[in-house]
């Protein structure tokens, strides 16, 4: 960290209480010099330590991909089991039924005006096309905007192709922005009579490598196959249509087995003398199939694993619970609401909860439940940021992530981490997200922090869901 950031940084605690507005919570409690002195050492273990950077290094390799619903998110779930144990938690897990996609062959050609091959892959969910393909005039759309101002029928017959180009940002806004296109867009594709529908990747890169990520169909529209190109390939579509007609041939074979199962992998510390509150820190076990899921969430699993096996080498375990979640069937969205049905009569019990689901890069800034600002919890915890190379974020948590979202519904109050991102979505759900990908220590950076932020909120009786004001 260097020039500003190290500015920025040094304000610590003082200026993100000043500064973040809300609501500061009722005669909540000092935090006890032994529970601070004890995070701080578990962030100095964990910057010495590589325990999550090899817990990451045999999941990418030993398992690698871990589609879910697939006998290889099963054999990745008896492997974290084993591993949670291995690090002195108390483990268990829960299954929950899911429809599996399984990928096929995917290809795609420019038929005409000059045949080329097109690199693509399908996106989760997508259906297949006939046996031998689909051959259709390709219709290119430089803004997703602009596919929705099309009017009825007037894709009927053809291959819906849009092009817009996803946004670089620190925080990730990007992907949010763009991520109708994705999720929606084959859907608006096919009520326009599109009979297939091809993206740019949602990603940040030049690479001849294409991203997947799930859709959702819409009710009432047919289902018609989907696929995302690479990005050089996008913009080659974008200058051949240019010239004239442009004319494709894709074959998608994907398939589905309704009657998979998923498994979330649990492993606890009880409370010593709070068993049931508890917190909860999580990311998600599954990946997508075209690399070996190393930034994600291999990188997710190998922070909130590290941490769990920190706290429980302490003396002893902290006055609360700490639960760590690896979460199965994120990518094609089961994951929050399997785990927040399963756990709805712990909602009120779960005193905060937090996810882990960016990559590796380091955390630069921490946003804590409102209730917590100008509160002792705050000073303490943005006191023990600024030598880790990070600082409370000015403004509250207000999302947790997609693991955690229904129980965040559902009143838990949530932390948010926010990671230096302006990589992440060059690799995000390619084939190049790979265990080489991570830097040790920027992997024991995560952990440090989140070391810190669990031991303080677990070894407290801090109430992260007050709301009452209180005044300066």
């Amino acid at each position: 960290m260097r020039g500003k950031d190290l500015f920025f940084a040094s304000l610590g605690c003082a200026a993100w209480c000043a500064l973040a507005g809300g609501a500061a919570g009722q005669a909540q409690p000092e935090i006890p010099a032994k529970t601070i002195e004890t995070a701080a050492q578990l962030s100095q273990r964990a910057l010495a330590g590589d325990w999550s950077y090899r817990f990451l290094e045999s999941l990418t390799s030993e398992v690698g991909q871990r589609l879910a619903g697939t006998e290889a998110e099963a054999r990745a779930a008896k492997w974290a089991v084993g591993k949670l144990r291995d690090a002195g938690l108390d483990v268990h897990t829960e299954s929950f039924p899911m429809t599996a996609w399984i990928r096929g062959v995917e290809t795609a050609e420019i038929v005409k005006p000059v045949p080329q091959r097109l690199v693509l892959t399908a996106l989760g969910g997508s259906v297949a096309t006939p046996p031998g393909g689909l051959e259709a005039e390709a219709v290119v759309f430089r803004t997703y905007s602009a596919l929705l101002a099309a009017p009825p029928h007037a894709l009927d017959g053809k291959i819906a192709v849009v092009t817009e180009h996803m946004v670089r940002a620190q925080d990730g806004a990007g992907y949010g922005a763009a991520n109708p296109i994705r999720r929606a867009g084959p859907s608006e594709a096919a009520r326009r009579g599109a009979v297939a529908y091809l993206h740019r990747s949602l990603g940040t890169d030049s690479h001849r490598l294409a991203h997947t990520g799930a859709l959702n169909y819409a009710d009432g529209a047919p289902r018609i196959p989907a696929a995302a190109l690479a990005n050089p390939d996008a913009d080659q579509l974008e200058r051949l249509a240019a010239l004239g007609p442009v004319t494709i041939h894709v074959t998608l074979t994907p398939t589905e087995n309704p009657n998979a199962q998923s498994i979330t992998v649990v492993g606890e510390l009880k409370g010593r003398e709070k068993p049931d509150e508890i917190v909860l820190i999580g990311a998600h076990l599954d990946s997508w199939d075209l690399g070996t899921g190393a930034i994600d969430d291999g990188a997710g699993d190998a922070i909130v694993a590290g941490v769990g096996h920190l706290i429980a080498a302490l003396p002893q375990h902290p006055r609360r619970t700490v639960r760590v979640v690896l979460f199965g069937a994120e990518e094609m969205d089961y994951s929050g609401a399997a785990y927040a049905k399963a756990h709805a009569d712990e909602a009120s019990k779960i005193v905060v909860a937090g996810e882990t689901d960016f990559g590796a890069r380091p955390i630069y800034e921490v946003k804590l439940p409102v209730a917590v600002a100008k509160t002792p919890f705050a000073h303490a915890f943005g006191d023990l940021l600024p030598p880790l190379h990070a600082l409370l974020a000015r403004d509250p948590a207000l999302h947790g992530g997609s693991d955690i979202a229904e129980l965040q519904q559902a009143g838990v109050p949530v932390v948010s981490m926010q990671q230096n991102g302006l990589d992440y979505f060059d690799i995000h759900h390619t084939a190049d997200d790979t265990f080489d990908k991570v830097d040790a220590g920027e992997l024991a950076q995560n952990v440090a922090i989140w070391a810190a932020f669990t031991e303080l909120a677990a070894d407290t009786d801090v109430d992260f869901r007050q709301t009452h004001n209180t005044g300066p």
